[in-house]
């Protein structure tokens, strides 16, 4: 965790990457895709905390077909920059057996934890497993999982901004950033 004073450092300090206004029109594209091919299941969409909460809350708000909300927490990074082991924290509440699943995630990076979600998922009996992120990371890895609905591409960098931290803050920004390079 960060003081306020070096959150607001960081942030004067790094590049913008995508505006609001893009996000916001990359969300309504998505939230299209998805629509046309989930619209007929009464899907359960799963929000990954904490991440996922503001691309989640502003996708669900667009998708005009009745749904089933949960959530689970599942993470690598906590606090640091780069990712360590999985940490399952919370499973959904509501079950995914026979069901068609939604997972909403910030950032496609390396894989892993989407990867060990879509595998839990269909692990728990759902019919079909779906996912979708904000940012897919361009980070030329060869990822075990590939996003089924990706709102946007960001560059190689430690990105933060909607739903994405920077040592803790900044989650709530509409845009993403990316930090500078040292």
């Amino acid at each position: 965790m960060i003081d306020t004073q070096q959150a607001k450092a960081l942030l004067a300090s790094a590049d913008l990457i995508h505006s609001a206004e893009t996000v916001a029109a990359a969300v309504s594209r998505l939230a299209a895709e998805v629509t046309e091919k989930l619209a007929d299941t009464n899907p359960v969409l799963l929000c990954v905390m904490s991440g996922g909460v503001p691309f989640a809350g502003q996708l669900m708000t667009q998708l005009q077909f009745p749904l089933d909300f949960d959530y689970l927490h599942v993470t690598r990074y906590g606090q640091d920059t780069s990712g360590g082991a999985l940490s399952w924290r919370a499973a959904p509440w509501t079950s995914v057996k026979g069901r068609t699943v939604l997972v909403v995630d910030d950032i496609l990076d390396e894989g892993l934890t989407l990867a060990a979600i879509h595998e839990r998922m269909l692990q728990l009996g759902a019919a079909a497993c779906y996912t979708a992120v904000v940012a897919d990371k361009l980070n030329g890895k060869t990822k075990p999982i590939r996003a089924d609905f990706v709102a946007l591409t960001v560059p190689d960098r430690f990105v933060f901004g909607f739903g994405m931290d920077a040592r803790g803050a900044w989650r709530n920004l509409p845009a993403i950033y990316a930090m500078k390079e040292e």
